[in-house]
């Protein structure tokens, strides 16, 4: 699976949680794919899983160091729990539209905030409610405050926000993974052959002439001086 941490909410409070996208189905000792068995439709069955879930869950809390009298655990465990599960995306393009909301972002987006109050030190940023069907609000808070927010979600260096398990970890990518991406390919996978050599020093006008390298620049670009330079040489050639 691939698995993103996203560590806030819409009013940038710590809220560390994992965004997970779990492939349906798993490699089996004969080195081949074996899909789940739901044809394509879920991963597992809510049903199921809100009584794992509720065992789990229950079975992790006696194990801490809170204490809660036997009555409660017994009064708990009487009841249904109800585990939300949101429908498969069924296509790679939902997939990667979906995870790109939490790769490349951090706390707040610059268009959610509206306002920034120099003289009584406050920022004013837009938020959904989700109490109240999402309904979108406007929050305030102290500069201090703002700052102390969105330094919470900040990563400790060397910490990896994105981390890949099973067939997509990196000691399996380089040998098995190919080999399932061959077996699961929809379409026959056909090496492609250049029927003519590319030419890099062709000249791109004539399609005859070869191109000879004058000058080379980093990745800065050309100092000015030799933009000086050059352009007195065409002016010469002009005149």
């Amino acid at each position: 699976m691939i698995a993103i941490l996203h560590t806030w909410g819409q009013n940038m409070s710590l809220h560390p949680h994992l965004h997970c996208i779990v492939p349906g189905g798993g490699w089996r000792k004969s080195g081949t794919w074996k899909s789940a068995k739901n044809k394509g439709k879920y991963l597992f069955n809510v049903k199921s899983m809100s009584k794992v879930f509720k065992a789990k869950f229950i079975s992790e809390l006696r194990k801490s160091e809170v204490k809660i009298p036997k009555k409660v655990y017994n009064t708990v465990y009487s009841k249904k729990w109800v585990i939300y599960a949101k429908q498969s995306f069924r296509s790679p393009k939902y997939v990667i539209e979906y995870l790109g909301r939490y790769t490349h972002k951090i706390a707040i987006s610059n268009h959610r905030i509206i306002a920034v109050d120099r003289e009584n030190k406050t920022v004013t940023f837009t938020a959904k409610d989700y109490r109240h069907q999402a309904k979108k609000i406007k929050l305030t808070l102290s500069s201090e405050e703002f700052v102390r927010r969105f330094a919470l979600h900040i990563l400790p260096k060397g910490f990896t926000r994105i981390r890949h398990y099973g067939i997509l970890s990196s000691s399996w990518k380089k040998e098995k993974l190919p080999r399932l991406q061959a077996e699961l390919a929809c379409k026959k996978i056909v090496s492609i052959k250049t029927v003519e050599p590319v030419l890099h020093r062709r000249c791109p006008v004539c399609k005859k002439g070869k191109l000879h390298t004058i000058l080379l620049f980093n990745d800065r670009g050309p100092p000015e001086n030799w933009r000086v330079l050059l352009r007195d040489k065409k002016l010469n050639r002009v005149n």
